[in-house]
């Protein structure tokens, strides 16, 4: 990489990274944009010279981004959202005026249950709002500081001094299975049940072992996890299959079965530890409007759902 020459950057052309890097076409960037086909590609030849990085390549019949590329997509958008702040000015505070995109890095969890919800309440307020769900590939606390994620919304140990905190709500696992299955009709799930009937275990870092077995372990007691998946969603799913048991977060078993997948949820017969699930934002963020208002309708988003009763 060489030296990027500041002059040769202006908000126009890091506009086009943006929706080229969002869309992966010039042609659908050059729409988004309102701009021809041609000048979109100008712009993005303009922006490998700057750069001194190709930017997008062509792989089979599309194109993707390189690893330069896909690191610089966080800052490019913080510039952009900052950008769009100093051009309103602080008395704008309507969000129907907002043209802005709001990153929250999700709990994989949580993204079927407050993704959509959140969506609508944004739509209805500000149209021209965005919202990017990241996966929560890591817990790392630097990309609220870069401004690649605005908002954090997870399960995890003390934060920094700089990351502030609200607890959303408190949530525990509950046992899926199909509710067609035997399981499904029987009126509790037994410890024997849980060590017999084979386990699917939802563990983004690939995980077979778990809080259960932890649980299981001092009572003699173990289970066989048939399968991992990497998110809890594609879990409840494979528990679809007759007989086959998931430990699945409360909330979104809940939301699961309140839109009509054919899920029983057990109690688990043992002790497992609860999770506090937070939202975390940077200081830097604390007193701004939009961020303000964002946490607002994230809290207001998940209310109701916190206030879901056990069992």
């Amino acid at each position: 990489m060489g030296t990027v020459v500041a002059e040769d950057l202006d908000l126009n052309l890091l506009r086009v990274f943006d929706a080229l890097m969002d869309t992966g076409s010039v042609a659908k960037a050059a729409e988004r944009l309102h701009l021809s086909a041609p000048a979109t590609s100008r712009a993005l030849g303009r922006l490998r010279r700057a750069l001194n990085d190709p930017i997008l390549v062509r792989a089979g019949r599309g194109l993707v981004p390189t690893p330069f590329a896909l690191r610089s997509t966080g800052t490019v958008r913080a510039l952009l959202d900052a950008a769009d702040r100093l051009r309103t000015g602080p008395a704008d505070t309507d969000p129907r005026s907002w043209r802005r995109t709001f990153s929250i890095r999700l709990n994989d969890g949580l993204v079927p249950v407050v993704a959509p919800r959140l969506t609508r309440r944004i739509a209805a307020e500000a149209p021209d709002v965005r919202l990017r769900f990241v996966p929560q590939d890591s817990k790392d606390p630097d990309p609220l500081r870069d401004g690649s994620i605005d908002l954090d919304v997870t399960v995890a140990g003390p934060p920094p001094p700089d990351v502030h905190t609200s607890t959303l709500f408190t949530d525990h696992f509950v046992a899926v299975v199909a509710a067609d299955s035997d399981l499904g009709r029987a009126p509790r799930l037994t410890l024997d049940d849980l060590c017999h009937h084979p386990h699917v275990s939802a563990s983004r870092r690939g995980l077979a072992r778990g809080p259960l077995d932890d649980a299981l372990e001092p009572l003699g007691r173990s289970r066989h996890v048939s399968a991992v998946v990497p998110t809890y969603a594609v879990g409840a799913l494979m528990a679809l299959e007759q007989d086959l048991i998931c430990l699945v977060p409360h909330v979104t078993a809940t939301h699961l079965v309140d839109r009509g997948v054919p899920l029983r949820l057990h109690d688990v017969p043992v002790t497992l530890p609860t999770a506090d699930v937070e939202l975390r934002w940077h200081r830097r963020v604390d007193d701004d409007p939009a961020s303000r208002w964002l946490r607002t309708h994230l809290h207001d988003t998940i209310r109701p759902l916190a206030a879901v009763p056990r069992g």
